[in-house]
């Protein structure tokens, strides 16, 4: 009987894969020309007085907003269990260091896990996102949520943990801050010729657009990966 049970959730598991890493690889592409198209544009505005808050930042590094993505279910591994493990290792490093630590849990039994240790940390909870599919507006909530904690100084930094998918058997726990803007190691910058684009509106006018809008896509991407490693890590389990 457990044969037969465990063979149609393998079976339901891969068919629910297929459809997952569809989605999960289509939209790296557009997260990662979004991410680009904001890098350039950020690297000319960051240091600039009037810069975006979610760009400039609060100009501490006090308090850290931990955003997990788990799955509600369980029976998957550990895909659950890397994230919890990565998340609490991440919170007691930084509680070490004198810092504080919020948590805004995404799916249950990330949010069942650290509870134990961290309930009071606990700012915020999403559940069921994703149960029939992810959409990008499933994505509005949490990206709604984050930016109101940070104009209500919550936090000072938030970073996602998530399994990126790279196949049925393997998925990467990856940590990725989004607030503020981390600007990469090659971004453009001033130093050294270069062409110099006129923008309609003002730059920092875009990014008071775009910025949000980027944050939205990653954390879109973010549960895209792992809505296709929750079915790889429950098939091969």
């Amino acid at each position: 009987s457990t044969r037969k049970i465990t063979a149609a959730m393998k079976m339901v598991a891969a068919a629910r894969l297929r459809r997952a890493q569809e989605s999960a690889v289509a939209a790296r592409a557009y997260s990662e020309r979004m991410d680009r198209m904001v890098a350039g544009l950020a690297a000319g505005q960051a240091g600039m007085p009037g810069a975006p808050a979610l760009l400039a930042g609060t100009g501490r590094d006090e308090t850290h907003l931990l955003i997990p993505f788990t799955a509600d279910r369980g029976l998957c591994g550990t895909f659950n269990s890397s994230i919890v493990r990565e998340t609490r290792g991440l919170a007691e490093d930084l509680r070490d260091t004198g810092k504080t630590v919020k948590l805004l849990c995404l799916g249950r039994k990330g949010r069942d896990a650290l509870r134990r240790d961290f309930k009071s940390a606990i700012v915020g909870e999403f559940i069921g996102i994703g149960r029939k599919g992810v959409q990008f507006g499933d994505t509005l909530p949490v990206t709604d949520r984050i930016i109101a904690l940070f104009a209500a100084g919550e936090f000072d930094t938030a970073t996602l943990v998530f399994n990126r998918f790279k196949s049925a058997m393997t998925q990467i726990v990856t940590r990725q801050q989004v607030v503020p803007y981390p600007l990469p190691s090659d971004a453009p910058h001033a130093a050294g010729p270069r062409a110099v684009p006129i923008f309609e509106p003002d730059e920092d006018e875009l990014l008071a657009e775009l910025l949000p809008r980027n944050l939205a896509v990653q954390v879109f991407q973010a549960l895209l990966e792992s809505a296709a490693s929750e079915p790889g890590a429950r098939m091969t389990s």
